[in-house]
C-alpha cells in the first residue's frame, strides 16, 4: 500500500488527510524551499537501504509541497490531527538545508502520558521525555521502523542524539 495524502486549508489552518497508509513507510515533510541541491541530496540518501547490512528496502513518502513553506512544526503536527498510525512524522526544515548532517528534524506523535499518577509518577511529570531530535537521512528508517513495531522508544534515540557531539542521532549502525 502507498500512503496517499492531500491537504485541505481550512481558516488558517492545513489538514493532512491520510486515505491509505503503509504503516513502514516514514513520512517526512518538506517546510523550506531554499535549497533545491540540498533537498535533493536529502531525498537520495532517504532512498539508500538501511538495517546494519544496508539490507532493508527504503520506504519513505515524502510530502514536497509548496503550500508547507514556511510551516512550523506545531503547523504540521495540528496537520496530522486525528491521524493515528504515524507514530513519528520529520520535518526537512530551514536547519535541515543547511546542517552539514542534513539532520531532519524528528517529531514524535505518541501520545501523552494521561494516565500517570500525579502522585507517585511526579519524577516522570517533572522531566518529560524529549519530544523532539534532529536525526541523518541516514537514521529516519530506524527510529519509524522501530517506533512503528513498539522495539523501542522516542527516547532512546534522543538518548542517541544527546551522546553525540553534533546532538544529531546518525543510525546505530554507524556507531552512535
Amino acid at each position: 500500500m502507498k500512503l496517499i495524502a492531500g491537504l485541505h486549508r481550512k481558516a488558517p489552518t492545513m489538514h493532512l488527510v491520510i486515505s491509505e497508509h503503509d504503516e513502514f513507510a516514514a513520512l517526512v515533510i518538506r517546510t523550506d524551499f531554499s535549497n533545491e541541491g540540498a533537498w535533493q541530496a536529502i531525498v537520495t540518501a532517504l532512498a539508500q537501504p538501511w538495517g546494519y547490512n544496508s539490507e532493508l528496502e527504503s520506504r519513505t513518502h515524502i510530502i514536497d509541497e509548496p503550500d508547507w513553506a514556511g510551516a512550523a512544526s506545531e503547523a504540521v503536527i495540528d496537520a496530522l490531527e486525528g491521524v493515528d498510525e504515524v507514530p513519528v512524522i520529520f520535518i526537512a526544515d530551514a536547519v535541515t538545508m543547511t546542517s552539514p548532517h542534513q539532520a531532519l528534524l524528528a517529531i514524535d506523535r505518541s501520545p501523552e502520558e494521561d494516565f500517570l499518577d500525579p502522585i507517585y509518577d511526579r519524577e516522570i511529570i517533572d522531566s518529560p521525555s524529549p519530544r523532539e531530535l534532529r536525526s541523518t537521512p541516514a537514521g529516519v528508517h530506524a527510529i519509524h521502523a522501530n517506533l512503528t513495531l513498539a522495539n523501542m522508544d522516542f527516547s532512546d534515540y534522543a538518548e542517541a542524539a544527546a551522546e553525540d557531539p553534533t546532538g544529531v542521532f546518525h543510525d546505530f549502525k554507524d556507531g552512535s
